[in-house]
Protein backbone atom coordinates (compact mmCIF):
# COMPACT_ATOMS: atom_id res chain seq x y z
CA UNK A 1 0.00 0.00 0.00
CA UNK A 2 3.03 2.24 0.54
CA UNK A 3 4.46 1.66 -3.01
CA UNK A 4 1.48 1.37 -4.62
CA UNK A 5 0.60 5.24 -4.64
CA UNK A 6 4.21 6.84 -5.52
CA UNK A 7 4.75 3.46 -8.14
CA UNK A 8 1.26 4.70 -10.06
CA UNK A 9 1.82 8.01 -9.95
CA UNK A 10 5.29 7.92 -11.41
CA UNK A 11 4.15 5.27 -13.87
CA UNK A 12 1.29 7.77 -14.72
CA UNK A 13 3.42 10.59 -15.07
CA UNK A 14 6.93 9.81 -16.37
CA UNK A 15 6.19 6.65 -18.35
CA UNK A 16 2.59 6.21 -19.65
CA UNK A 17 2.60 9.36 -22.03
CA UNK A 18 6.12 8.27 -24.27
CA UNK A 19 4.20 4.42 -24.23
CA UNK A 20 2.54 4.88 -27.94
CA UNK A 21 5.62 6.75 -29.05
CA UNK A 22 7.87 4.44 -27.61
CA UNK A 23 6.12 1.38 -29.28
CA UNK A 24 5.91 3.23 -32.72
CA UNK A 25 9.46 3.40 -32.49
CA UNK A 26 10.12 -0.54 -31.67
CA UNK A 27 7.80 -1.29 -33.93
CA UNK A 28 9.85 -0.61 -37.40
CA UNK A 29 12.61 -2.65 -37.00
CA UNK A 30 10.35 -5.85 -35.63
CA UNK A 31 8.01 -5.00 -38.48
CA UNK A 32 11.02 -4.97 -41.04
CA UNK A 33 12.10 -8.45 -39.61
CA UNK A 34 9.16 -9.99 -40.00
CA UNK A 35 8.96 -8.45 -43.20
CA UNK A 36 11.81 -9.98 -44.62
CA UNK A 37 11.07 -13.39 -43.07
CA UNK A 38 8.22 -13.60 -45.11
CA UNK A 39 10.16 -12.53 -48.29
CA UNK A 40 12.42 -15.18 -47.53
CA UNK A 41 10.04 -17.80 -47.52
CA UNK A 42 7.93 -16.32 -50.58
CA UNK A 43 11.47 -16.52 -52.44
CA UNK A 44 12.33 -19.80 -51.67
CA UNK A 45 9.41 -21.27 -52.68
CA UNK A 46 9.24 -19.72 -55.60
CA UNK A 47 12.86 -21.15 -56.27
CA UNK A 48 11.19 -24.51 -56.00
CA UNK A 49 8.34 -23.79 -58.18
CA UNK A 50 11.21 -22.66 -61.26
CA UNK A 51 13.06 -25.40 -60.09
CA UNK A 52 10.00 -27.89 -60.49
CA UNK A 53 8.82 -26.12 -63.74
CA UNK A 54 12.67 -26.66 -65.62
CA UNK A 55 12.89 -29.99 -64.41
CA UNK A 56 9.93 -32.04 -63.79
CA UNK A 57 11.58 -34.15 -61.52
CA UNK A 58 9.28 -35.02 -58.10
CA UNK A 59 12.77 -36.33 -56.61
CA UNK A 60 14.21 -33.08 -57.02
CA UNK A 61 11.20 -31.74 -55.84
CA UNK A 62 11.39 -33.63 -52.32
CA UNK A 63 14.94 -32.79 -52.17
CA UNK A 64 14.62 -28.77 -52.38
CA UNK A 65 10.94 -29.26 -49.60
CA UNK A 66 13.58 -31.38 -47.28
CA UNK A 67 15.86 -28.18 -47.81
CA UNK A 68 12.72 -25.45 -47.04
CA UNK A 69 12.14 -27.50 -44.08
CA UNK A 70 16.03 -26.41 -42.66
CA UNK A 71 15.66 -22.92 -43.85
CA UNK A 72 14.82 -21.64 -40.24
CA UNK A 73 18.15 -23.05 -39.02
CA UNK A 74 19.91 -21.89 -42.13
CA UNK A 75 22.02 -18.98 -40.79
CA UNK A 76 23.09 -17.59 -43.40
CA UNK A 77 19.69 -17.32 -44.96
CA UNK A 78 18.15 -15.99 -41.57
CA UNK A 79 21.09 -13.67 -41.09
CA UNK A 80 19.31 -10.74 -43.28
CA UNK A 81 16.07 -11.31 -41.20
CA UNK A 82 17.74 -10.91 -37.96
CA UNK A 83 20.24 -8.08 -39.08
CA UNK A 84 16.70 -5.48 -39.46
CA UNK A 85 15.92 -6.32 -35.72
CA UNK A 86 19.44 -5.60 -35.01
CA UNK A 87 18.19 -1.73 -35.73
CA UNK A 88 16.80 -1.99 -31.60
CA UNK A 89 20.02 -2.08 -30.34
CA UNK A 90 19.90 1.99 -31.10
CA UNK A 91 16.40 2.72 -30.48
CA UNK A 92 16.69 0.67 -26.87
CA UNK A 93 19.70 2.38 -25.79
CA UNK A 94 17.97 5.67 -25.84
CA UNK A 95 15.13 3.80 -23.73
CA UNK A 96 18.07 2.69 -21.40
CA UNK A 97 18.81 6.11 -20.89
CA UNK A 98 15.52 7.69 -20.10
CA UNK A 99 13.37 4.55 -18.60
CA UNK A 100 16.45 2.59 -17.17
CA UNK A 101 15.79 -0.19 -19.87
CA UNK A 102 18.08 -3.15 -19.10
CA UNK A 103 18.59 -6.19 -21.29
CA UNK A 104 18.52 -4.85 -24.67
CA UNK A 105 20.22 -8.10 -25.80
CA UNK A 106 17.77 -10.19 -24.21
CA UNK A 107 14.81 -7.90 -26.26
CA UNK A 108 16.80 -8.84 -29.40
CA UNK A 109 17.31 -12.30 -28.80
CA UNK A 110 13.68 -12.79 -28.28
CA UNK A 111 12.74 -10.90 -31.19
CA UNK A 112 15.41 -13.10 -33.49
CA UNK A 113 13.74 -16.15 -31.64
CA UNK A 114 10.07 -15.75 -32.56
CA UNK A 115 11.46 -14.58 -35.93
CA UNK A 116 13.18 -18.09 -36.12
CA UNK A 117 9.99 -19.57 -34.95
CA UNK A 118 7.70 -18.20 -37.61
CA UNK A 119 9.86 -19.25 -40.42
CA UNK A 120 9.93 -22.79 -38.67
CA UNK A 121 5.80 -22.61 -38.20
CA UNK A 122 5.53 -21.23 -41.67
CA UNK A 123 7.95 -24.04 -43.49
CA UNK A 124 5.81 -26.91 -41.02
CA UNK A 125 2.35 -25.76 -42.61
CA UNK A 126 3.80 -25.74 -45.92
CA UNK A 127 5.25 -29.12 -45.29
CA UNK A 128 1.77 -30.16 -44.01
CA UNK A 129 -0.22 -28.74 -47.02
CA UNK A 130 1.97 -30.00 -49.71
CA UNK A 131 2.63 -33.05 -48.22
CA UNK A 132 -0.83 -34.67 -49.99
CA UNK A 133 -0.30 -33.25 -53.35
CA UNK A 134 3.02 -34.05 -53.77
CA UNK A 135 1.59 -37.81 -55.68
CA UNK A 136 -0.66 -35.62 -58.00
CA UNK A 137 -0.31 -34.91 -61.82
CA UNK A 138 2.83 -33.35 -62.14
CA UNK A 139 1.28 -30.33 -64.13
CA UNK A 140 -0.98 -29.39 -61.43
CA UNK A 141 2.47 -29.47 -58.98
CA UNK A 142 3.64 -26.12 -59.77
CA UNK A 143 -0.20 -24.76 -59.21
CA UNK A 144 -0.24 -26.62 -56.15
CA UNK A 145 2.80 -25.48 -54.85
CA UNK A 146 1.79 -21.57 -55.37
CA UNK A 147 -1.99 -22.38 -53.61
CA UNK A 148 -0.04 -23.69 -51.11
CA UNK A 149 2.85 -20.62 -50.79
CA UNK A 150 -0.11 -18.13 -50.93
CA UNK A 151 -2.33 -20.02 -47.77
CA UNK A 152 0.64 -20.12 -45.63
CA UNK A 153 1.52 -16.35 -46.50
CA UNK A 154 -1.82 -15.27 -45.52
Amino acid sequence: ATVSEPAQKCCTENIQPFLTSILEELMGPVSSGFTEIRSLFDKEVNEIIQDFQKTNDITKLKENVDQLMNLPFNSVKMEPCYLKVNLLQELLQDLKSRFKVYHIDFVIQRTQNFMQELMENAVYTFEQLFSPSRQADSAKVATTIEKVKLRVLK
